[in-house]
């Protein structure tokens, strides 16, 4: 069994990623494999994947293995700045280039100079960002904002999502060109659903690496805690599961680790559950709550003008209101990108009343 755990886990108790990655079931070994083949190659990678999966331990192991593995590896989550300072964030400034810039500052391109600059959530970067980042990758060189002078750049990039691009470039949300571009080398990193194999391993080592964080001895697993691990969807994914195991080990009694002590939140319908147990290799439909089904039949008794657009249009409102106007959460809850939702909530005018 392989394992690669992120070398600052322990300044990441609060994120949502993941911490560390085994490689025990039998797509996770065809995963490593595929990734193996893959970094020694200077290709542009695009790793596709849920949150808390291990896009960027997937992303950092390419790194490692590759013949930048002494060079800097630099991570940037696209979604985590705004839109104003992107280009700032990835290319660099002067000093004066706007109002707050008293230095020359070089972007991540320039850090990552002769390693790989990891660029998480790409999905979200904005239309005219993407321009910028296709011309950088075409030149090998960037321009930094308020400058006219290019620097030449030596960087391998690798790009994760968790997002549907190729459904982005047909919304116009993404750029064709750039999509194809980044498209080189892709990998799949499938939901910790989808490999039941690697769910135990992980269960230990969180509860190995806890009971050390915690000062405890050494907890185990009921046979009953086991198989509640293995039956539960995991739609946080890896993250899910070392919160699962951290909260266990501060109520479990007499270090074992029981049912009643792992605090899983299974947030599938009923009737999707139903499907994912009969068939837990494929994604589970998600049954229509009655209440929705009969206010859809309402609407289709009315005969309302431009039906889909109103519905859309009420589920982008609702979304957006009830993650309280954080555009990133609201793609996240959508399974979107955060400029698919910029572009409908603007289209709506919803942000104007944000």
């Amino acid at each position: 069994m392989s394992l690669i755990t992120h070398p600052n886990a322990r300044e990441l108790t609060k994120s949502v990623r993941a911490t560390v990655l085994v490689f025990k079931d039998p797509r996770s070994q065809e995963l490593l494999s595929r990734i193996e083949r893959l970094a020694p190659s200077e290709a542009n990678t695009l790793i596709i994947g849920e949150t808390g999966t291990g896009k960027e331990l997937v992303a950092r192991h390419i790194h490692q293995l590759s013949r930048r593995g002494r060079e800097p590896f630099v991570a940037v989550n696209c979604g985590a700045f705004a839109e104003t300072l992107v280009e700032s964030e990835l290319f660099g400034h002067e000093k004066g280039a706007f109002t707050g810039a008293t230095s020359n500052k070089a972007g991540w391109f320039e850090a990552a100079n002769g390693g790989t600059l990891f660029l998480d959530e790409i999905g979200d970067l904005p239309l005219n960002m993407q321009v910028k980042l296709l011309r950088v990758l075409q030149e090998r060189e960037v321009v930094r904002l308020g400058s006219r002078t290019p620097i030449p750049i030596n960087v391998r990039l690798v790009a994760a999502t968790n997002v549907n691009l190729a459904d982005a470039v047909v919304a116009g949300h993404f750029r064709e060109d750039l999509f194809y571009r980044l498209h080189v080398a892709t990998i799949r990193l499938p939901p910790l659903r989808e490999r039941p194999g690697d769910i135990l391993p992980l269960a230990e080592f969180f509860i190995e690496e806890h009971c050390r964080r915690l000062g405890y001895e050494r907890a185990a697993l009921s046979p009953d805690a086991e198989r509640k691990l293995l039956a539960h969807s995991w739609p946080g994914n890896i993250r899910e599961l070392e919160n699962a195991i951290h909260h266990a080990l501060l109520v479990c009694r007499y270090q074992v680790v029981a049912p009643a002590d792992l605090h899983l939140v299974d947030m599938r319908p009923q009737g999707a559950a139903q499907v994912y147990a009969a068939h837990p290799g494929a994604a589970p439909a998600i049954a229509p709550p009655a209440n929705l089904e009969s206010a859809l039949l309402a609407l289709f008794e009315q005969n309302v003008p431009n039906l889909y657009e109103h519905i859309e249009e009420t589920v982008f409102r609702a979304a957006y209101r009830y993650c309280h106007g954080n555009q990133l959460q609201t793609g996240r809850l959508l399974n979107i990108s955060r400029n698919i939702v910029r572009a409908r909530l603007e289209k709506i005018g919803e942000l104007t009343k944000a």
